[in-house]
């Protein structure tokens, strides 16, 4: 979970008062937050956060906010931040995008923060705050980071463009002399930490103002002038850069609201594109984006056990720091510029929990009693894994989802029969698997030097497409097992298949079958009692082409619910 380290002092300045540790420890349930460690001689303050849906706490500032709208029961208002239909003014506070970014690092959004004298406690707070927000929310800068600039040195338009790394130089920060944008990579701390994120591109982003300045080399390292923020300065360009406009947008909007609740005026920019974004070719940052969310308060008293008024759920939203609006017994939250996790009802009705207090939620008894058992699925699965282990197999683990590549591409498939995830966080995370060959297959392509035979196999989960299911899938235990050697072939995976339904006392058929995964002539469906439950067959030489394996591979894969499905049937 996230820990923030801040300025004892200044923290309890801008909240207004000193409480007691009891006190403050009551406090931070509100920000799901805990005291991790407190020195007031050495003026230290490092809260832990339980939640990482929320990255607008992860601040000095944000945290007070929090804690603010929930004392005196107010929401924040941002008058800086356009929204569609209502643009804020910018003047010459312009970036140019390069077309050439589309595909390296597209997104940009920025702001002017501008009339208070930069303090250290203040200086060392921000840097914390950064660092946090591109470390956790920002995947270790690879989908947000984040530069502080000198602005009063600046000339505007600012140029973010795709520039050679070769030819490409500047003075990067704590450094005295020019280097290329290749030699940062290969020499300085922060691009040796963080090349990784576009050292494979043939050109690098970068950032300069209107008369050639460097500002940075996104998201690697500042210029030494520039991107030099020091104790005293007053008027700063802040930008963020990243592959996710959304991701981006919330950024920029936390941290502008964070300069703005620390005393700075925020003046907007305007980013044109050179291509089309979800909010056009022109943005205007900082940008509100979020949609209301509508609940209707009875659906609050029936998950929440108690009776909830109109008004009272509407005060503890207000509690949350989140505007909102309401007809009849419908409330609509309007969820604040700094925050994106409002995906549901649901989390509106963890908003009035939370406003609420937990305290004020009476404990109630269970009013049946239980014991957990395992299911007869579990129970099946863990005869089989034994029957697989007694043969010499070894198990693994793998996880449900993966990549487009590896689960369609690899393997031969068609992508019209997989579940797709609709916000993926990562390509590799992009789908949920249909099979578990793929799995196995990967790791037969990094055995290559373990002494052959190789025999796994897995117990897990798939899904499939299924539109008779209430949720258009349908999720199943799977076994899968793979073997190979110099001369691995059918005959080798039906033995031990066979072996695995002899010791469950249950008798299996095969039937001819036509799978591109699998050597024409060489595959089989597996048949239960009428019922196609799997697939047995020679891995074909394409597939292990795609996945780099060199010798021969026979698999199984088999649904175990089936096996229990038609057992059930026939009782």
């Amino acid at each position: 979970m996230p820990k923030i380290e801040l300025q004892e002092k200044s923290f309890f300045e801008m909240l207004g008062n000193r409480p007691t540790a009891q006190e403050f420890a009551e406090l931070l349930s509100v920000a799901k937050a805990e005291i991790d460690d407190w020195q007031p001689q050495e003026n230290s303050l490092k809260i832990e956060l339980n939640d990482t849906n929320r990255p607008d706490l992860w601040s000095g500032p944000g945290l007070v906010r929090q804690l603010r709208a929930f004392r005196e029961g107010s929401t924040q208002e941002y008058p800086f931040m356009s929204k569609e239909g209502s643009v804020r003014e910018v003047g010459e506070r312009v970036i140019q995008v390069d077309r050439a970014l589309k595909e390296i690092r597209p997104y940009i959004a920025a702001f002017i923060a501008r009339g208070v004298p930069v303090t250290e406690p203040m200086l060392v707070d921000m840097i914390n705050a950064q660092e946090k927000l591109c470390w956790n929310y920002g995947r270790k800068r690879s989908t947000i980071a984040m530069g502080v600039y000198r602005a009063d040195l600046m000339n505007f338009p600012v140029h973010y463009r795709a520039a050679d790394p070769e030819k490409t130089r500047f003075i990067p920060l704590d450094y005295s002399w020019e280097m290329s944008l290749r030699e940062i990579l290969k020499t300085h701390p922060k691009g040796v930490e963080f090349g990784w994120i576009v050292e494979n591109f043939e050109r690098f982003p970068y950032l300069e103002d209107d008369s050639g300045q460097t500002l940075s080399f996104p998201p690697i390292i500042n210029s030494a002038h520039l991107g030099a923020v020091e104790v005293g300065d007053s008027h700063h360009f802040i930008e963020l850069t990243g592959p996710d406009l959304d991701s981006l947008l919330v950024a920029c909007s936390i941290v502008a609201c964070d300069f703005a609740d620390l005393g700075f005026e925020i003046l907007p920019v305007r980013v044109n594109y050179p291509f089309d974004t979800a909010y056009g070719r022109e943005l205007v940052t900082p940008y509100y984006f979020q949609k209301p969310v509508c609940l209707e308060v009875s659906e609050a008293s029936r998950l929440l056990g108690e009776t909830i008024s109109i008004d009272e759920a509407e005060t503890c939203v207000r509690r949350l720091g989140s505007p909102v609006s309401r007809s009849g017994n419908t409330l609509t939250v309007s969820p604040p510029p700094y925050r994106n996790d409002f995906l549901h009802p649901v989390d509106v009705i963890e908003e009035i929990m939370i406003g609420r207090g937990m305290t004020s939620f009476e404990p109630v008894w269970p009013e049946e009693f239980t014991v957990g058992r395992l299911s007869e699925i579990e129970h099946f699965s863990r005869e089989v894994r034994e029957i697989l282990v007694g043969q010499g197999y070894q198990e693994m683990i793998y996880s449900y989802l993966g990549s487009r590549r590896d689960f369609v591409d690899r393997m031969n498939g068609s992508p019209e029969d997989i579940i797709e995830i609709e916000n993926p966080m990562s390509e590799s995370f992009a789908l949920l698997r249909n099979s578990q060959l793929p799995n196995l297959l990967y790791s037969e392509s990094i055995s290559s030097n373990a002494v052959y035979p190789h025999c796994i196999f897995e117990v897990g989960k798939v899904a499939y497409l299924d539109e008779k299911e209430n949720y258009g899938s349908r999720t199943v235990t799977g076994l899968s097992f793979l073997f190979c050697d110099r001369e691995a072939s059918f005959n080798d995976v039906n033995s031990h298949l066979s072996a695995v339904f002899f010791y469950l006392s249950r008798e299996y058929t095969l039937e001819p079958l036509e799978d591109p995964r699998f050597v024409p002539g060489r595959a089989g469906a597996v048949v239960y009692r009428g019922r196609r439950i799997g697939v047995i067959g020679e891995i074909h030489p394409a597939v292990l082409e795609n996945w780099g394996i060199q010798q021969p591979a026979a698999a199984v894969e088999i649904e175990l619910d089936g096996i229990l499905e038609v057992d059930s049937e026939g009782r």
